[in-house]
């Protein structure tokens, strides 16, 4: 473990922590299609993805003209509450065959709201996943009673889509105040690691989903940690699109330089019985695109984001608060 790495990352930083946002994007040429068939069995309240196959795959070792590809698929936008699902990787081929199903257990309606994400990787066991192409279908317009629909289809895989090309529209705002303590204790000696308090007051003008109001509440995660144990939430308030939660969430363990790495990601979501659906969210940062040295997809926070988070750091021990409008995010899954 680098020392670089603080106290409050310790117990979690690990390479499959980040992994739903490490990879490489930009090395490969995007090429080749892949075969798979989507289907909703209401008998089992699944939603199934049928991966055949692919063939002509970009090549990430160019030496050899092959690659090690599986595929992965996201519900977006509710990447991290579904997760990701995967089939096994294929060894050294450009050509790989899979005939393997992937199920989500979701009701057709909220199905109906969400997009698929098909995306294809080259396994590298020892240093990042290569982006090998993607597809994305909208399940909004999709015919659910055409059979053509249901039949094995090829489709050209593309290059990333940039999240903010996801969802555009209004998701509503999020009222917010933070804090840093930096020396929580009061003692004479000099402060070695503070607190970064984040106070969740309201949000405004939640986004409708099925008609009626919400059940919203909020989670945070601070980032890179991903773990389970990092992760606090509000209670659920309900039965309205402006819910006022007055919650107080404390992280300690940041050391001053941890205020430049880390990222604290706020998460808006309405309760459902059978899945929780993902509102909007923010990522409050310094949006510098790397974390301890390493280069991140979170670490993009926007300008009114990075604005809140400079003048927490440059104003210890004080309130800082603001507004700011909750956007699409790709969402880090949860490790244990």
């Amino acid at each position: 473990m680098s020392k670089s790495v603080p106290a409050f990352l310790q117990d979690e930083v690990s390479g499959s922590a980040m992994s739903v946002y490490s990879g490489d994007f930009g090395n490969l040429d995007i090429k080749g299609s892949v075969q798979f068939a989507i289907d909703y069995i209401d008998s089992l309240m699944e939603f199934h993805v049928f991966v055949a196959q692919c063939k002509d795959l970009a090549a990430a070792d160019v030496k050899k003209q092959r690659s090690d590809p599986y595929v992965k698929t996201y519900l977006l936008p509710d990447k991290g509450k579904m997760g990701k699902k995967k089939t096994l990787v294929m060894k050294k081929t450009l050509n790989p065959v899979y005939n393997e199903i992937l199920r989500y257990k979701i009701d057709k309606q909220s199905l109906k709201n969400q997009k698929l994400n098909l995306s294809v990787w080259h396994r590298d066991t020892f240093k990042r996943n290569s982006f090998l192409g993607e597809v994305e279908l909208d399940l909004e317009t999709w015919d659910w009673d055409n059979k053509q629909n249901k039949q094995l289809k090829w489709y050209p895989l593309n290059r990333r889509t940039a999240p903010v090309a996801l969802e555009a529209e209004n998701r509503g705002e999020m009222k917010l105040a933070l804090q840093y303590v930096p020396d929580p204790v009061s003692g004479k000696k000099p402060a070695t690691t503070g607190e970064v308090h984040i106070w969740v007051k309201e949000c405004i003008d939640l986004p409708h989903l099925r008609g009626n109001h919400l059940n919203s509440f909020v989670k945070c995660t601070i980032l890179p940690d991903t773990s389970r144990k990092s992760r606090q939430k509000t209670r659920a308030v309900g039965k309205t699109n402006n819910p006022i939660f007055n919650h107080t969430m404390v992280y300690d363990g940041f050391r001053p330089e941890d205020l430049k790495e880390a990222c604290v990601e706020l998460t808006v979501w309405d309760h459902h019985k059978l899945t929780n659906q993902f509102l909007g969210g923010l990522r409050i940062g310094f949006g510098t695109g790397k974390s301890y040295e390493i280069e991140v997809d979170w670490m993009d926070s926007t300008p009114a984001e990075i604005s809140l988070w400079e003048r927490m750091v440059n104003s210890p021990n004080t309130w800082i608060e603001d507004i700011l409008p909750l956007r699409m995010l790709l969402i880090a899954k949860l490790t244990k």
